[in-house]
């Protein structure tokens, strides 16, 4: 068990958290949701002991683990991707490190052979002898390769680093495992392994998360921060989104109910009052009145913009098709002999790990990059409003957000574009920065809003929901779902991939095209159905050749 008691913590004048009590017990996930600033990745350091509270205290359960997944992808590169791994468990690696250096010496003492014993029997209690092969387990469950864990840290790449980190976090079981954003980086294998493997952990686990599906799949409880306040609700997020809108619907019920009361009553006071043979019914009235009290209903300080794409321009029968298009970037052949063809009703999710090839694509359909080999040739009905995976050269200028988006508006009128942008979060002077100071978020923002704008019937977006916060994801989401048009996208963010794509391809690491019509859910069970047979066939195999040795 850990608990926040009368947890505050003031960052100059402002309060981010005040007077914050909540207990989270063992058997539970619990996901920490709230707007961007609100403190989410802070409370976890506050419960982790990384960061003091102006007031309060944190309290665990005497002789409990915690563990929490480090952030620092650089800390470990000294260290062999094993020995991070292992390094979860501070007491069973110093156990490890100090009784190696004992066996290592020359002139082993009495003393020495004491002192071994002794850690030997608490290495063996913490599971030390195993410990190895666990932490292979979890290597291998997340995707890093057997010849990958005697390597050093300094030779992985950013997204294995990634995982071994979150290898690190879940070893040796511990009593209490904080996650803050764990699925950012990692394919679609290793998110799904994480979420089995947080649904049948047994102890305390509390997790920031702005992946929706995956909120929804391992969280018992939500852990709502709003208002320097902390919320709890038993069950996943979708429950809570239900649960917190029909709250406040009720509450606001409540209250038109009081407000005709109210209005009931103070008529009949105003009418009465002075008439002597119903004084005492107006007084009574009085009285009843003066206990009516309307429930505060304080708004969320959640913000979500409004996302709306309106084609300009109804989409014909020819939309988009493409002809043995190839590319190779640095000596790979990324896209090899491509060809698809678009209909006026396609929602086509590119997944995969190949995210090299399908950023190769985009960038070739939008014309900002020339196919060594082939054709693609739109509809002559058809606009395009392309949203690239990395957008900073496009933010370098001094220029004012509004100044930006005026070029892509069809209203020449700077009161429009103003009104567009407060729609889309940037109201009063926001509307007015410069586009080289904003955040990926506001840059994703001002990228949707020129798409917006434009009006176009075919969209090209690349990952648009990086950088976004969990209101930006749900907005464009209902965005997409009730475009009319047709679109070609790739996210990380299942849910958005599952309630908008209608298609489903994959480009895979040689560069070939695999083209489904279907949801992105009955793709990934049929993909994985396909792998189970694949790796039966194999074992099959293995055992054939066995006996023939034999």
């Amino acid at each position: 068990m850990i608990q926040a008691a009368n947890i505050t913590l003031r960052l100059g004048k402002k309060a981010l958290f005040e007077d914050v009590n909540i207990k989270f017990t063992e058997g539970n996930c619990y996901g920490i949701i709230g707007a961007n600033g609100a403190g989410k990745s802070t409370f976890l350091k506050i419960l982790s002991g990384k960061l003091e509270p102006s007031k309060g205290e944190v309290i665990i359960t005497p002789g409990q683990r915690l563990s929490f997944l480090e952030q620092d992808h650089f800390k470990y590169d000294t260290y062999s991707v094993l020995d991070t791994v292992i390094m979860g468990n501070k007491r069973l690696y110093e156990i490890r490190e100090e009784k190696d250096s004992i066996y290592m010496k020359e002139d082993f003492s009495e003393e020495d052979g004491i002192r071994a014993s002794e850690l030997e029997a608490e290495f063996g209690e913490l599971g030390g002898w195993e410990a190895e092969s666990d932490a292979a387990t979890l290597l291998n469950g997340l995707g890093i390769d057997t010849d990958l864990h005697y390597c050093m840290m300094s030779e992985l790449n950013g997204s294995e680093k990634v995982k071994v980190l979150l290898a690190q976090a879940l070893f040796g079981n511990p009593d209490i495992l904080l996650l803050d954003e764990p699925t950012n980086h990692l394919d679609i294998d290793a998110i799904r392994w994480l979420e089995e493997f947080l649904i049948n952990f047994d102890n305390t686990v509390i997790v920031v998360s702005h992946d929706r599906y995956f909120l929804n799949k391992v969280c018992t409880h939500i852990a709502d921060i709003d208002y320097a306040k902390i919320q709890l609700y038993a069950g996943n997020y979708d429950f809570w989104y239900e649960s917190s809108q029909l709250m406040v619907k009720q509450m606001k019920e409540a209250n038109r109910k009081k407000e005709e009361k109210i209005k009931e009553l103070q008529e009949f006071i105003q009418r009465f009052s002075a008439n002597a043979s119903k004084s005492k019914q107006a007084t009574a009235r009085k009285r009843a009145l003066e206990k009516i009290e309307l429930d505060d209903i304080r708004p969320s300080s959640r913000k979500y913009p409004y996302i709306d794409f309106r084609p300009n321009r109804e989409i014909g029968n020819e939309v988009l098709t493409v002809e043995g298009l190839s590319k190779t970037i640095d000596g790979v052949k990324v896209l090899d002999n491509i060809s698809f063809i678009l209909g006026r009703e396609d929602k086509v999710a590119f997944v995969g790990s190949n995210t090299l090839a399908t950023t190769t694509l985009f960038k070739i359909l939008a014309g900002e990059m020339e196919p060594d080999e082939g054709s693609y040739k739109f509809g002559v009905t058809t606009t395009q409003a392309y949203f690239p995976k990395d957008n900073t050269s496009l933010f370098k200028g001094d220029e004012q957000i509004v100044d930006f988006l005026m070029p892509f508006s069809t209203e020449k009128d700077v009161t429009y574009v103003r009104q567009f942008l407060g729609r889309m979060l940037f109201k009063g002077e926001d509307g007015v920065k410069p586009v080289n100071v904003l955040s990926g978020g506001e840059r994703v923002r001002v990228m949707l809003s020129k798409m917006m704008l434009l009006g176009a019937n075919i969209l090209i977006l690349d990952e648009p929901t990086n950088h976004l916060d969990m209101e930006s994801i749900t907005a464009l989401n209902n965005g997409m779902i009730k475009f009319s048009g047709v679109a070609l996208f790739t996210s990380q963010d299942h849910q958005f991939v599952q309630t908008i794509a209608n298609r489903i391809m994959e480009i895979t690491p040689d560069g070939r095209l695999i083209d489904k019509i279907t949801t992105y859910d009955e793709y990934l069970d049929n993909d994985e159905l396909a792998r189970k047979r694949q790796k039966v066939v194999e074992v099959e195999a293995e055992d054939e050749t066995g006996e023939d040795e034999d």
